[in-house]
């Protein structure tokens, strides 16, 4: 049974829900830690730092390694190098997930990536893994005033593929998903594999949850 019937969008999430970036965010960090002389940091800990953009995963990492804050404009501009040179080559998309996208295709839903990593990075990402041609829109983290969890990107994402928030599905994998998606008036499903800040995700206030996106269509 779907949701709320005839929904005309969806909105999907990209680190932890398309694609297992967790590789390229370790990689990137530590090469910048590396390079200002700091500890690396264990994988397990940068997925407890992922989800709420590039300024708070560094602000996290610096904090991590107990080093001062005024490293913060160093580190942000060692990141932006060392992501860039990167991206995409220690990450995978997660099986089912172009299932997923072509069930929400097929659906005759538009669709929109809005994610809080910058948009030239996840742009370059979506079209390196061959997602790209899902979306009619792709909003990072810099297109708009706020971040999710803030409800900011997804009202204007909403307004962009002309459709009401009630209609429009968001799928996501964490906390940060699911509040904004509730601000902003939209449905929201979640996958179980993500990354949502080391937490459990089946605690999270959501209007469902699969396994793979390949799953997506018991919403629809």
């Amino acid at each position: 049974m779907p949701l709320t019937p005839g929904f005309q969008a969806a909105i999907v999430d990209l680190d932890g829900t398309l694609v297992d970036t967790l590789g390229d965010f370790t990689v990137a960090l530590n090469a910048t830690l590396a390079q200002l002389s700091l500890p690396p940091l264990a994988t397990s800990d940068v997925e407890s730092l992922v989800g709420k953009g590039s300024e708070h995963l560094i602000r996290s990492a610096l904090a991590a390694v107990d080093a001062p804050q005024q490293l913060y404009d160093a580190a942000w501009d060692a990141y932006q190098r060392h992501y860039g040179a990167i991206n995409g080559q220690h990450s995978a998309v997660y099986p089912g997930a172009e299932e997923g996208l072509d069930l929400l295709r097929r659906a005759g839903l538009r669709l929109a990536c809005v994610t809080n990593k910058p948009t030239r990075f996840a742009t370059e990402l979506l079209e390196r893994k061959g997602l790209a041609g899902a979306f009619e829109v792709v909003f990072g983290g810099d297109a708009f005033e706020r971040k999710k969890p803030d409800p900011l990107p997804f009202v204007r994402t909403c307004e962009r593929l002309g459709a009401p928030a009630q209609r429009t599905l968001v799928v996501g994998d964490s906390s940060n998903d699911a509040a904004a998606a509730r601000a902003a008036s939209c449905p929201v499903v979640l996958v179980t594999y993500g990354y949502n800040h080391g937490e459990p995700v089946s605690a999270v206030d959501a209007d469902g949850f699969v396994d793979s996106l390949a799953q997506i269509g018991r919403w629809l």
